[in-house]
């Protein structure tokens, strides 16, 4: 009994084979095959209807197509299977009578994994199917590594933002965008204020905690097309495409009320729950197609004024203080509450 379910487990987890063709003596003859090797095989004969049972497809899978299929020749058939992602998740092998230049460039290209000739044996299927998994479990793996790899070097380690580096190669993109089609573009530079109070009393894991709910509460406010990222110690900016200023500083006023306007809770160096008030300054400056570090250099230094004239104030480059006081009072380092 015991030997009969493992049998079955194996089975079960044996891949999948896809063969798509309309050849029947081909279909014939890769069933018998996949039977002799107790593989699944499923046959799929029109062309158009397949692609959408293979993106349906469960790894592991195995897809095999017929060199004479329909759109084949001009390469069509493929590009669909790749811009529907159905590579990135089963290995897929060509079945051919020759081994031309055309399907050698797609074998290093990485379009396919393999190509199998038209009468292989049992033998010979067995190697080259075994080999694609192999192959293609070690492709998706690199590429797991190589996107993992973007993503540490574009985002901020304790918030998940976008770091310094890849915000200034943003703002560079997007004003290049604005010189292009004279749009719009505003950058808005957050600190979040007297924060190195909060590290001395919280310490360093527990202000991170701080940091990283800061960096979540913005990120639920600003839209889809911004980016948020993490520019110094307690620094954030925001690159607003396509957005005034005054748009801008509506917006940091929205997140002076929702993201500083309710408590932080957090723990203390004693593991004790705390309910932490923390508020922000921000400043404002326009693009108009200017180099990103000039107007980099004017949001610093409108940013500086906010916080010369107290913590929670909103300044715009270039605009008088009264213009842009919505008339929020300032607030003090706090812990207002502790948690049970």
């Amino acid at each position: 009994m015991a030997g009969a379910q493992a049998r079955t487990f194996a089975l079960a987890t044996r891949p999948g084979v896809v063969l798509v063709s309309p050849d029947l003596p081909l279909i014939r003859d890769v069933q018998r095959t996949m039977e002799e090797l107790e593989l699944r095989l499923e046959v799929l004969v029109d062309v158009e209807a397949s692609l959408g049972a293979m993106v349906a497809l469960q790894a592991p899978a195995v897809v095999l197509l017929d060199a004479r299929l329909p759109g084949m020749v001009n390469g069509r058939l493929l590009l669909a299977m790749q811009e529907t992602g159905v590579h990135k998740r089963c290995a897929v092998a060509l079945i051919a009578e020759q081994v031309s230049d055309e399907w050698i460039a797609r074998l290093r290209e990485g379009v396919i994994d393999d190509i199998v000739p038209r009468y292989a044996d049992a033998s010979m299927w067995n190697t080259h199917i075994n080999t694609m998994q192999r192959g293609h479990a070690l492709h998706c793996e690199l590429e797991h590594l190589r996107e993992t790899a973007v993503v540490e070097l574009e985002h901020d380690r304790v918030t998940g933002v976008f770091n310094r580096e890849a915000m200034l190669a943003i703002l560079f993109r997007e004003t290049d965008r604005v010189q292009r089609l004279r749009g719009a573009l505003c950058t808005v530079l957050v600190d979040v204020d007297d924060f190195g109070h909060w590290q001395t009393v919280l310490g360093e894991e527990s202000s991170d905690g701080l940091l990283r709910e800061v960096a979540a509460r913005m990120g639920r406010i600003v839209r889809s097309y911004d980016m948020l990222g993490r520019v110094g110690r307690d620094e954030f900016l925001i690159a607003l495409p396509g957005c005034s200023t005054i748009n801008a500083a509506m917006l940091a006023e929205r997140m002076r009320m929702e993201v500083f306007g309710e408590p932080f809770p957090v723990h203390d160096r004693n593991r004790v729950a705390v309910l932490v008030c923390l508020s922000a300054s921000f400043g404002i400056a326009a693009s108009r197609g200017r180099s990103p570090v000039v107007v980099l250099r004017e949001a610093e230094a409108t940013l500086e004024e906010a916080k010369r004239l107290g913590p929670d104030s909103i300044r715009v480059a270039g605009e008088a203080p009264q213009s842009w006081d919505f008339g929020a009072a300032a607030v003090e380092p706090a812990v207002v509450g502790r948690g049970r």
